[in-house]
């Protein structure tokens, strides 16, 4: 559960929100026996794609649902107080406090342990008025309804029942959903009031056995306890990984995005989707329903947990990966006509197919860059069961359908019957080009190479055999004189947001500065070629996302500066990323403002990349920092190989490193004093120091 706090007229509002607060009834077109790829092949051939139009895109502009929705909000009126002093958020113990000049002091914090949102004013003159407002999916409106507006959902009103110092509402959604908010407080004293809310779900994954009036019956916590419990928490997770940098620009931001990381994917819950649990408090569904944006947004999302130890929570990913496995193999028969597995790029919460532009709704190799957050998962924990049980069985049937889907060209290479880079050429025709774009080549590479990892590994060397053969049946990435081409041929022509066509160098790092001058040559100019072409193709994610490749390349100022362009233009003072360029100074094109968050989780990544790499099986500590920077420390950052690495800087020159093996293994590591790479053998829980 989340809630956004904010004021409207004169009223405070706490928007209440649930991760898998979903409308998760079906796409009727996606039933029918044209809905497959080999339809879009012929539509493509015929040079008219008006059909597949019809089928996949339209419907996304008519009907409003499957779709995440809003809960409601509690309303409080304030006008009382008298003017407001000062607001403050302190992500260190998730605390949002809020001062009146009058002296009144509000708190507020949904529980890191309980699920329950609390809430406390102190030095009231009188009593506060509690409300809850629920969504308008019956209220009438004049003429056509607006293209996201809630009554076009079709729900009726919702119940609630008020009984002195206690609300509570109950709403059914579509089929077997529903859910329901109660919300008690008390007044332990004249001049003190405390609350607590809980919202809860029927009819999907992840709902409770019991409803929130139940469960608030039960609920014993004050809201000092809850706050000490709560506090105790975020205090065990912040201990996980701390930097510390001369940037504050920077290492306030970093602080606020892994707050954020930690809020929203959580144990047992649904992963990030576009918003995650802070829907859009405007009356309507949320921009782009809320969904899950498998060609970039889940994936930028999932970016900051490994390197910065956060394990469990980056987890929450590919174990709803793992969940919508049989759906995911299901639509990979229905719609590509082979076996295997591919997951839909626009998906549910359940992992079903939501539609939208047909060339990455229906991207045919979004499983390869999800195959990557399962390797991660496994480099990062070294966890064997997880590699035998999970990883491999599920990157297996990736790389399988990448066997399956695959024909021979006139060369004898393998080559996909269709394929895309997402978002290039928009939602036209040239959207899909009949040669392998670098991005499907990458996914498929990719895959590939980690199902051989793997395999090899685990002692499957048939296996092994298999993969590393099937890979060498690819092409080489096309390349000219720009760098790293969208497809052969065909160059990156125009400032663009989506950096897809050079996935092989980060995240997956199959191109890397490590492999010699060529290579180094060849990232070097294809990421002076995106920037050449200027920004006013690009969005908020684009600064982040050049920034991690600016990081790769060890070019720690060209990072630093994309990301202060990024958290100054593109942040609103929130911190939440807004997609277009907020100052209006020419960083991009885009000035619109819809709220999604992978920008920010990759501005964290950005970030810890400069401080630690180690996806070339080296560990580098510091490896992109800017000139300026003279002193920056980190602890506990989380490598490859399940190791756990603390360093520091003083006056420009590192003055120590400390590793300590989880798991056990081989480290290898570069050494700033001797600037030489050295290997050694560590046991389980063994810790090594390295200091001038």
């Amino acid at each position: 559960m989340g809630t956004l706090i904010w004021q409207r007229g004169g009223n405070l509002r706490l928007a209440v929100d649930r991760a898998d607060l979903w409308d998760l009834r079906p796409v009727e077109e996606f039933s029918g026996a044209d809905y497959s790829y080999k339809f879009v092949c012929e539509a493509v051939e015929k040079g008219d794609i008006k059909p597949v139009y019809e089928l996949i895109d339209a419907r996304t502009s008519q009907d409003v649902a499957p779709t995440k929705i809003p809960a409601g909000a509690i309303e409080i009126p304030i006008k009382g107080l008298g003017e407001v002093a000062s607001v403050d958020f302190d992500v260190h113990t998730a605390i949002c406090t809020i001062v009146w000049k009058s002296g009144t002091v509000g708190q507020f914090f949904v529980c890191a342990t309980d699920k329950a949102g609390y809430f406390r004013f102190v030095n009231l003159s009188g009593p506060l008025e509690i409300n809850w407002e629920a969504p308008a999916f019956e209220t009438p409106q004049k003429g056509e309804p607006a293209k996201n507006a809630l009554t076009r959902l079709g729900y009726k009103k919702g119940k609630t029942v008020r009984k002195g110092n206690h609300i509570n509402y109950k709403q059914r959604a579509y089929g077997n959903v529903a859910y329901e908010v109660d919300i008690r407080w008390t007044y332990p004293d004249d001049h003190t009031l405390e609350g607590a809310y809980l919202l809860t779900t029927q009819g999907t994954w992840y709902s409770e056995k019991d409803s929130a009036g139940n469960l608030m019956d039960d609920c014993r916590n004050c809201f000092h306890v809850a706050m000490e419990e709560h506090c105790r928490w975020w205090e065990n997770y912040w201990k996980q990984c701390l930097i510390e940098l001369p940037d504050k620009v920077l290492e306030r931001q970093w602080y606020l995005e892994m707050y954020k990381f930690g809020a929203a994917s959580r144990k047992d819950a649904p992963p990030i989707c576009l918003q995650a649990v802070w829907t859009a408090d405007n009356g309507q569904t949320p921009p782009w329903r809320g969904d899950f944006h498998n060609d970039l947004n889940t994936q930028l999302s999932y970016w900051p947990g490994y390197a910065s130890n956060h394990l469990e929570e980056s987890a929450v990913f590919t174990d709803w990966l793992w969940r919508i496995r049989d759906n995911s193999e299901a639509y990979t028969r229905q719609f590509f006509g082979v076996e295997g597995l591919n997951v839909p790029c626009i998906a549910t919460l359940d992992g079903k197919d939501l539609g939208g532009w047909n060339q990455y709704s229906h991207q045919p190799t979004a499983s390869g860059w999800l195959a990557h957050h399962f390797y991660l998962q496994w480099k990062y924990s070294e966890d064997e069961d997880f590699l035998r049980e999970r990883a491999y069985p599920w990157v297996r049937e990736a790389a399988r359908y990448f066997e399956n889907i695959s024909v021979r060209g006139p060369d004898g290479k393998r080559k996909l019957p269709l394929s895309s880079s997402p978002e290039i050429n928009d939602n036209s025709l040239e959207a899909w080009f009949t040669e392998t774009t670098n991005y499907d080549l990458a996914c498929i590479r990719f895959t590939l190479r980690a199902a051989q990892e793997m395999a090899d590994s685990l002692g499957l060397h048939e296996d092994a055999v298999h993969w590393k053969e099937l890979e060498s049946e690819w092409p080489d990435f096309a390349t000219d004189a720009t760098g790293l081409c969208i497809a052969p041929h065909y160059p990156l022509q125009q400032s663009h947001r989506h950096l897809s066509h050079l996935l092989a160098i980060h995240p997956f790092g199959l191109l890397d500065i490590s492999q010699g001058k060529d290579v180094e040559r060849l990232i070097r100019r294809s990421i002076h070629h995106y920037e050449d072409l200027g920004a006013e193709g690009w969005c908020g994610y684009s600064y982040s996302w050049l920034a991690n490749l600016q990081a790769r390349v060890q070019n720690g100022d060209a990072a630093a500066r994309s990301l202060h362009i990024f958290i100054k233009a593109f942040c609103s003072p929130n911190s939440f990323h807004l997609n277009g360029d907020q100052l209006k100074k020419g960083y991009s094109g885009l000035t619109y403002r819809p709220f999604t968050l992978e920008g920010n989780f990759a501005c964290a990544s950005a970030i810890q990349e400069m401080l630690l790499q180690s996806h070339t099986g080296v560990v580098r500590v510091f490896p992109a920092v800017p000139e300026y920077w003279k002193d920056a420390s980190f602890r506990n950052m989380r490598a490859m190989g399940a190791f756990l690495v603390s360093a520091s800087m003083e006056g420009g020159r590192i003055t120590y490193i400390t590793v300590r093996s989880e798991k056990g293994g081989r480290l290898k590591i570069w050494n700033p004093f001797t600037d030489q790479i050295e290997e050694k053998a560590l046991k389980a829980g063994e810790c090594i120091s390295i200091v001038q």
